[in-house]
């Protein structure tokens, strides 16, 4: 009698499925209110399941790669880059620039068509300090003033009404992620990252963050909780590293708060700092550092975890051959932002291959990604 043989394909397959179950127990399915009934939730969460499942068991290795990515955006480059299935881009300022609500809309409408998956199309738009968007008169009359203003201006009321009007206007030019908000805690004027935050101490930010959440769910567009662990007073790291010394129960303290309460309102996706925090881990910066995820992880945080750009300067003299990619997904994150698409996809693709990132964790990376996209009504079933 011949002994059936347990392909590897089908091993691959029972990995996937594993991961997913792990992974979804401990994830919220929607952003939908948590009076819906118990029936229709389970009956969603069974739908969402299913095409989770599917999707991923269909996805070459290739795919899964591509979608670990948001690509700071070209738009030179997206038919080059259609082949390798980012799962998203960022634009920036000049990429809106000289354009109106119409044309922009349909180049983000033509360059989601052309994908086999559909992109996470992300921008900063803060209000205040960063704008991408706003800062131009096609897009609104005046930009977005920082939270900070119209929270002093207004309180919760004209928060909430600005929030709305962002995630209106992002979300009709066909952006569905806003890489805010900053969730950093600054109450020094001096510190650099102090005027993109509220101001305000750890208990006050906590409940302002909370907010925020709670608006850009309840607004459908894709938020992101950042930097964590925390800015504190540290320097730019656009230029450079920087290095902080806070001790870690001030940091557990304080600076996890509002990560925390942001966490607890179901925020998608949380972005790692590349600071390197010398109580948590010593020898990488934050993004590199399965220490540092690890502290989000133990926040009973299992949404998307994603880095800053891997391809500022904070990183290069921490990384050898050319592994950041490689680095950045076995510390935890499931996407990585970069400047440098071609290359870290390359990397990533052949670090999987030689097994210096096994199947696992690559697995547990594409589910929480897919799942995101599925949740956030990106990912239908046909």
């Amino acid at each position: 009698m011949k002994k059936n043989k347990i392909k590897k394909q089908d091993i691959i397959k029972l990995i996937i499925v594993f991961t997913i179950i792990a992974i979804l127990n401990e994830i919220n399915f929607t952003n939908k209110p948590k009076t819906e009934p118990k029936k229709e939730k389970e009956a969603v969460a069974t739908e969402e399941l299913s095409l989770l499942e599917k999707t991923i068991n269909n996805m070459s290795l290739e795919e899964k790669v591509g979608q670990l990515f948001i690509v700071r955006y070209s738009k030179e480059m997206t038919s080059k880059w259609t082949s390798l299935n980012p799962g998203g881009y960022l634009l920036f300022a000049k990429d809106f620039e000289n354009h109106t609500k119409e044309s922009i809309k349909n180049e983000l409408t033509t360059l989601q068509e052309k994908q086999k998956y559909p992109l996470l199309i992300a921008v900063d738009e803060e209000g205040g300090y960063v704008t991408r968007v706003s800062r131009f008169k096609a897009f609104r009359d005046e930009k977005f003033a920082s939270p900070k203003y119209y929270y002093e201006t207004g309180g919760y009321e004209l928060l909430e009404e600005t929030e709305k009007e962002k995630a209106e206007l992002l979300t009709s030019l066909g952006v569905n992620l806003n890489l805010a908000p900053v969730a950093d805690v600054s109450t020094n004027e001096n510190d650099f990252i102090n005027n993109r935050t509220f101001g305000r101490n750890a208990t006050e930010t906590a409940e302002l963050i909370r907010h925020m959440v709670q608006y850009a769910n309840k607004y459908n567009i894709g938020s992101c909780l950042k930097h964590f662990p925390g800015y504190g007073n540290n320097e730019d790291t656009h230029t450079g590293i920087s290095i902080d010394n806070r001790d870690y129960q001030s940091l557990k303290d304080n600076d996890f708060l509002p990560f925390q309460a942001g966490i607890e309102e179901n925020a998608p996706c949380v972005l790692v700092s590349h600071n390197i925090i010398t109580s948590i881990d010593s020898n990488y910066p934050a993004s590199l550092s399965n220490k540092v995820i690890g502290e989000l992880r133990n926040l009973n945080y299992n949404n998307v975890v994603i880095t800053d750009d891997l391809a500022m300067d904070a990183v290069k003299n921490y990384v050898e051959n050319n592994e950041a990619a490689t680095l950045a997904i076995n510390a935890g994150n499931d996407m990585i932002i970069t400047s440098d698409f071609e290359s870290m996809y390359q990397e990533l693709l052949q670090s999987i291959k030689d097994k210096k990132i096994t199947e696992e964790r690559l697995n547990e990376a594409i589910t929480r990604v897919i799942n995101w996209k599925i949740r956030m009504g990106l990912l239908k079933e046909e």
